[in-house]
Parts: C-alpha cells; sequence; structure tokens
C-alpha cells in the first residue's frame, strides 16, 4: 500500500509529462494544481502499522477549503505522531488527524495555518467512465501532472480487508501515487490515489501497469460526519486482521496482523480459507461480503481452514479495526 515518494523528491523531480507538452493542460487544471500539496508523516517504532507501512510515509493530499482541511490516502497518516504539509513553493505547515474512514479509505488532516491556496473543489466522479481523460497531479505544478484515461470501472478487493465498489483505474501509471489528485478536465477533484496496480486493464487483461483511484463520490455522504466526530457512528465492521490473497483457486492467509484477531485464534500464513460460519468462499470479495454481513465488530465467526492437508475450523472474535491502531502521542 506504499504509494509515497521520496519527500524532497517530492517537489517535481520526477517529470510526469510529456517533454513539449507543458502548454497543454487546461487553463482550470492549472488553476487548480496549488491545492495539490505533498504530505509526510511519522510514526512511532512501536506502533503496530509500522511493520506493514513503515515509520515514514510521505505522499500527497489536495487542499479543499479555506480552513486547512486536506483530504488524503488513510495509510499515509494511519497512527502518525507528526504530520507535515509542503506546499509547491516549499512551505511547510504541521497539521492534525481530522479523520480516517477505514472502509473507503480516505483521510482527513488539517493544516495549523492554512496554505494560500485556493481549494480544490469536488467533481462528479461518476461522470469518469471508459477512456474518458482526466489529469493525475502531485505537488510541484505542471511538471508533476500526468494526463490519463479510465482504463476501468470496476470493484477492486484489497487484501488487507478492504473492498471498493467502483474503483477508477487509470494508465499510465502514476509514479508518486499515494494521495495524489485525480482531476477533471474542469479542475475538478475526482478521486485520491491509492495505488499502483499490474493490470489495470482487468483482469485476464495482459498486464498493464496503472493506478487506482478511491472515487471522490465515495467520501461526499460521510464527508460531514467525518469533519465533526473523527469516524462515522455506524457500527464498526468485523475484523480479522487477516492479508488474505488468491493463488491457484484458493484463499491463502498470505500475513497476519500482530496481536489481531486471527493471530490471537492462531491461524498462520499459509492457511487455506475454505469457509465462513458454514458458507463456501469463492473469491476474496466473496469473503469480505460473507464476513461482514456476519455482525458488527466483535462477532465470533467461524472458519474453515486447511493446514498442513489437514482441515479444521476456528472460531475467531472479530474486532474493530480502528482500535487496533493508536493515534497521538504517548
Amino acid at each position: 500500500m506504499n504509494g509515497s515518494s521520496r519527500w524532497l523528491g517530492a517537489q517535481g523531480s520526477v517529470e510526469a509529462r510529456t517533454p513539449g507538452n507543458e502548454s497543454n493542460l487546461p487553463s482550470d487544471v492549472v488553476d487548480g494544481l496549488p491545492a495539490v500539496v505533498g504530505l509526510h508523516t511519522t510514526i512511532p517504532e512501536t506502533r503496530r502499522s509500522v511493520q506493514h507501512l513503515g515509520s515514514e510515509r510521505e505522499g500527497h493530499g489536495v487542499v479543499i477549503d479555506d480552513e486547512g482541511l486536506i483530504v488524503t490516502i488513510g495509510y499515509l497518516i494511519t497512527e502518525a505522531d507528526t504530520i507535515t504539509i509542503k506546499d509547491g513553493d516549499g512551505q511547510e505547515y504541521p497539521a492534525t488527524l481530522v479523520g480516517y474512514d477505514y472502509e473507503s479509505g480516505f483521510g482527513l488532516v488539517r493544516a495549523t495555518v492554512a496554505p494560500p491556496v485556493k481549494p480544490m473543489p469536488f467533481g462528479d466522479s461518476d461522470q469518469l467512465l471508459l477512456r474518458s481523460e482526466a489529469y493525475v497531479a502531485g505537488v510541484g505544478g505542471e511538471k508533476a501532472t500526468l494526463k490519463v484515461k479510465v482504463a476501468g470501472r470496476r470493484e477492486f478487493a484489497g487484501y488487507w480487508e478492504y473492498l471498493l465498489d467502483n474503483a477508477i483505474f487509470t494508465v499510465p501509471a502514476y509514479p508518486l501515487w499515494g494521495g495524489s489528485a485525480l482531476m477533471g478536465l474542469d479542475g475538478t477533484l475526482l478521486g485520491i490515489g491509492s495505488l499502483l496496480v499490474q493490470e489495470a486493464l482487468g483482469p485476464g487483461s495482459p498486464a498493464f501497469p496503472g493506478n487506482m483511484y478511491v472515487p471522490i463520490n465515495r467520501l461526499k455522504p460521510i464527508f460531514r460526519e467525518l469533519v465533526e466526530k473523527g469516524r462515522l457512528s455506524t457500527p464498526p465492521r468485523p475484523w480479522l486482521g487477516l492479508y488474505t490473497i488468491e493463488h491457484m483457486g484458493q484463499l491463502v492467509v498470505g500475513g497476519i496482523f500482530d496481536g489481531g484477531p486471527a493471530d490471537r485464534a492462531g491461524l498462520k500464513r499459509g492457511d487455506f480459507l475454505q469457509a465462513l460460519d458454514g458458507e463456501v468462499l469463492d473469491d476474496v470479495a466473496d469473503f469480505y461480503r460473507k464476513l461482514w454481513a456476519s455482525g458488527p465488530a466483535g462477532t465470533p465467526v467461524t472458519l474453515r481452514m486447511e493446514r498442513d492437508n489437514d482441515s479444521f475450523e476456528v472460531t475467531v472474535r472479530t474486532g474493530d479495526r480502528s482500535s487496533y491502531h493508536k493515534y497521538g502521542s504517548g
């Protein structure tokens, strides 16, 4: 999930657009570029997410109001102790966590002093269809901007217990994807960069690298509550603390969160997942849907597993992913 650039490199050392193409950006896109800022976080070595995401993370965010509110991708700020924003002129601003929605992947932070830039308005990400044109931008202005096309709108199942309906896949690949802005031709914000993917054209298509963007329309219905409360008031989904991958038509435990529900229940990397509460699992997305339909966080589920050619069942008391991570000092 690490989609960041080097902190100094985020100032535009990567020439993302074709030479000689600098003057071809729509004026609305050019006007919106200063709203894209760099983001740097530090995470204490004792925090659980360091094992998978590192103790320093770098990427981007987008200023979306006049008071320094910034939207980014959540994994950049998970368990962050310090958050620093850098604008296109190199000015740095401390920032604080506002909210994180684990289900969508959006994170919000606020700079203690609002950067002197025009906020980027939300657009309508539903208007992005197959082959639609858009622009991807990181901090650094025009030279850090790339013209892209939509390679697909489809479901995305992430191995970290994450499922996103109608994700946006773009090509060509943007190298500094984490928290980058997907902009419409009118300069509005249509998505936030989440991943580099190798099959941007879809399953069964030739490998072609691209990026996955979380549609901004996914943020709109939860935005106000996330700003006011930091998280949603709906019951949290049940969480196992597994990395799940598909291999040769089977679901395999690819990793386990230390101290998480699956770890406490004795599951191991390399175990095969066969069924949940007696229902056979078809694929990763089907696994997540069945898990989340079992009840709120804390609901026990029974998994049928296979290890060393032996099948067995284990009951796991699910947890709340947000309570697993720690924020703030200490």
